[in-house]
């Protein structure tokens, strides 16, 4: 199995951990540390076979693809082909994907966002309605899945949120996740305060 790596416009298809780890090291905006590169290895030589994508500083990332491609054009001309796919096909396929990562076990601190159906009650009138609000925090936990159950156990477990309000499926938009790293710093919770309305 081969790797597409991108950095912004700087692309490349290389064929094993070293070649990688080799275009990385010649970029001149990317530092990697020794937790980074076992990583990128620990991904290369396992048996995951979805994009990573690995983030270099606050906004800043780089993402590898596994393929069977030998050339770039080779590459390219698959990702083109997969583009040109049936709709059922490319929805089964973003399901498929959504569901591995979500499961992908990867210890550490979480940065997670879940819109859920709120039961409120509408003024004085005694009725009530649903109302979309947005729960976000930060957790530690084993993969998304995990987060996303601390997250649904712990509005669940809020006398201020009624036992009837409504929650969505962990593989829906409705619930994201990120993984931000195995130590939680100042800086990362300033940047996603700074960035939240």
């Amino acid at each position: 199995m081969n790797i597409y790596v991108r950095y912004f416009d700087h692309e490349a298809l290389v064929y094993s951990a070293d070649e990688l780890l080799n275009f990385l090291t010649s970029l001149p905006d990317v530092e990697l540390d020794e937790e980074l590169v076992e990583n990128v290895r620990d991904y290369v030589n396992g048996n995951l076979m979805y994009p990573k994508r690995y983030k270099i500083r606050p906004r800043v990332y780089f993402i590898l693809i596994k393929t069977t491609a030998q050339t770039m054009e080779e590459f390219r001309a698959n990702k083109k082909q997969k583009q040109s796919l049936p709709p059922e096909m490319t929805v089964m396929s973003k399901k498929e994907l959504r569901s591995t990562m979500l499961t992908e076990q990867q210890t550490g601190w979480y940065y997670c966002s879940l819109t859920f159906k709120r039961v409120v009650m509408m003024g004085n009138s005694g009725k009530f309605s649903y109302q979309d609000t947005i729960f976000s925090a930060f957790l530690r936990g084993v993969s998304g899945q995990d987060c996303y159950d601390k997250i649904v156990a712990h509005l669940k477990g809020r006398q201020d949120v009624d036992y009837r309000s409504q929650y969505p499926s962990a593989r829906g938009s409705r619930f994201s996740f990120e993984y931000v790293g195995e130590v939680l710093t100042d800086e990362m919770v300033k940047e996603v305060n700074s960035s939240t309305y």
